[in-house]
């Protein structure tokens, strides 16, 4: 060796390391690998299911849905919050008497109807619950979906409708 001059011994370079590799790989999986949360898992999500022709049952399941929205917001929780009516369910979506079918409207819920529309619309339009009518049942009758209330969305199958709810994770719930 000469003096002044030092000898130094060239190793691999850092990337050829096994250490640069496995911390390669941990960070390329932090990208790749889904997340065990997903932004869905943040959304309360609930499905309230009408095929009743109770009017005071229907009242019930509407004060039970403005007391769990009321609940979401107080919380600051997301939610998505539906209705599925099918068969007599479809009494409580339209303002039409249904006679000759066999939903047609009683009594006891031309008494109510007006007071069961106006919360039903205030639930759709404020608390942005959303509406969804079985469209076997809308057809079956005949009912021009031009009698529907605002803000009703046609499903093709609402027991279809149901199951891929809950499939998605909605926890289902029906008044008794």
């Amino acid at each position: 060796m000469k003096e002044g001059k030092s000898t130094m011994k060239l190793t691999k370079p850092f990337t050829r390391t096994p250490l640069y590799w496995l911390i390669l790989s941990l960070l390329c999986s932090l990208f790749i690998l889904p997340s065990s949360a997903s932004a869905d898992d943040d959304v309360a999500k609930v499905v309230y299911h009408a095929d009743f022709s109770d009017p005071r049952r229907f009242s019930a399941m509407l004060t039970s849905i403005n007391n769990m929205v009321t609940h979401y917001q107080n919380e600051l929780v997301e939610y998505d919050v539906r209705i599925v009516f099918v068969a007599h369910g479809i009494r409580f979506v339209t303002g039409d008497k249904l006679e000759g079918t066999p939903f047609a409207e009683d009594a006891e819920l031309a008494e109510r109807r007006d007071n069961l529309r106006g919360r039903l619309e205030s639930l759709q339009s404020v608390q942005e619950v959303k509406l969804e009518l079985c469209d076997i049942t809308r057809s079956q009758i005949n009912l021009d979906a031009e009698k529907l209330y605002e803000g009703v969305d046609s499903v093709p199958s609402g027991v279809v409708q149901i199951a891929e709810l809950q499939n998605e994770g909605f926890a289902y719930i029906k008044i008794e």
